[in-house]
């Protein structure tokens, strides 16, 4: 229904029985969503032309990729290569967020009646994406906000022990200095290289930190700093054996990685999907593992926080912009059209390839590993005699390149950062690593 048939529909409400205006407010909104299916069908025809066409390869070539990039709606040509921060919407996603939103501006008696049960869709497709219960997930504006409900959450007292890296996000760390200065809690940092040179050096770190008192271990999953994805699977075990509950900052995983909760292991997990997945900004994912729900409190209290028996008593934030949360439903559904093995395969290809060439260019120090293991989409560098802030500028000038700057002089972590997601190409790559090359040479 367009915008004047509401019009008229609003001009003759007054006449209608109770029954029948609602039963025409329901009809406009399954137009609205007919409308949408149509807007993003020819979408989704194209990339299941594609799989079809590709059907017997796992790791298709360029073609393939350049043909998917065209569903993203870049701005005068700009090569985005700072995901970290914030990444793109496909067109579907930007379709669905318009789409309910105009629904909330033209009838927002769905806004009560019909958003809450398709919120709930979303809470299972986004449960099914990571491999865990819809009992377990938490839908939060960001990985901060879920790093601060843990944190507020739990039950701890003066003396007990958190262990963090050396590597941590702010929204990791102060949620923590925060309890400490409250309740007297300490906090241990653990270092870690710079790029570490295999699992067992993190393993072995945490392990020889940790004391009688320890009751946390809070680490990035995804290393904002220097690209690492930690070993969360073998951190859960070591943690798990001692009675020791396991946080994990995966601000970059969600949408970068093929996520499974049962495999990682760990007991509270939280992502921003509106770097990688495609999302739009305010939404976040919080995973609570069912067997620790028990031991967390809930930090905002409304209706519910004190009956319902999961995860959902944690999210008692009254009305919410859902339309942000039912375009992360389509974020899930496009990977899900594309294929998350397949997804996470270029990512790090792309990645390889960028960090292969750099180690031949004479002043390139790499932050980040080659083990694929421990590393993924996100690749820090930095180059002998160069500013950061010069590589960073002079992409952005010379190919309208976005890479940002990262990390600190003081603590040796100083350098550029680049993410390589699917709609970057291999030119791409190319462009980044010329720009890398002249700089370096004119040092």
């Amino acid at each position: 229904m367009n915008e004047l048939g509401l019009d008229r529909l609003a001009d003759v409400s007054g006449s209608l029985s109770r029954r029948r205006f609602v039963g025409m407010l329901m009809g406009s909104s399954a137009l609205s969503i007919a409308a949408l299916d149509r807007l993003n069908a020819d979408v989704y025809k194209s990339v299941d032309q594609l799989n079809q066409d590709y059907l017997q390869d796992p790791s298709p070539d360029g073609v393939y990729w350049d043909a998917l990039s065209k569903h993203f709606m870049f701005h005068d040509e700009l090569i985005m290569m700072n995901n970290g921060t914030v990444g793109p919407m496909p067109k579907p996603v930007f379709n669905t967020l318009v789409r309910y939103f105009r629904v909330q501006v033209t009838n927002p008696y769905d806004v009560y009646n019909f958003f809450p049960s398709k919120r709930n869709e979303v809470r299972t497709k986004l449960a099914s994406f990571i491999n865990a219960s819809p009992e377990e997930v938490v839908i939060t504006r960001n990985t901060t906000e879920g790093m601060n409900f843990v944190a507020s959450g739990l039950d701890l007292e003066p003396g007990d022990e958190v262990i963090m890296s050396t590597m941590e996000h702010p929204g990791g760390i102060h949620p923590w200095r925060l309890k400490e200065k409250r309740y007297g809690i300490k906090i241990k940092d653990v270092p870690i290289g710079l790029p570490p040179q295999s699992v067992e050096e993190i393993t072995d770190a945490f392990t020889r930190a940790i004391t009688p008192r320890t009751k946390v271990i809070s680490i990035s999953h995804t290393v904002f700093i220097s690209g690492l994805i930690a070993p969360i699977s073998e951190l859960s075990e070591i943690a798990h054996e001692r009675g020791i509950l396991l946080l994990t900052d995966s601000a970059h995983g969600l949408g970068m990685l093929n996520l499974d909760m049962k495999e990682l292991g760990m007991d509270f997990f939280t992502s921003s999907p509106y770097k990688w997945l495609g999302a739009p900004t305010g939404c976040g994912l919080l995973f609570v593992s069912s067997e620790v729900q028990d031991r967390l409190w809930p930090t905002i209290a409304s209706s519910g926080w004190d009956s319902r028996r999961n995860a959902t008593r944690f999210e008692t934030l009254g009305q919410r912009a859902d339309p942000i949360i039912f375009a992360l439903g389509e974020a899930i559904d496009f990977q899900n059209r594309i294929g998350r093995d397949r997804i996470e395969r270029r990512v790090k290809t792309l990645a390889g390839y960028l960090k292969k060439e750099l180690e031949t260019i004479p002043g390139v120090h790499l932050h980040t590993s080659h083990d694929p293991y421990l590393s993924a989409g996100l690749t820090a560098f930095s180059v002998e005699g160069v500013e950061p802030s010069r590589i960073v500028n002079y992409l952005r000038e010379k190919h309208n390149i976005v890479i940002r700057t990262i990390g600190s002089a003081r603590a040796g972590t100083r350098g550029v950062r680049v993410s390589t997601h699917i709609f970057v190409s291999m030119r791409h790559v190319d462009k980044v690593l010329e720009g890398v090359k002249y700089l370096a040479d004119s040092a």
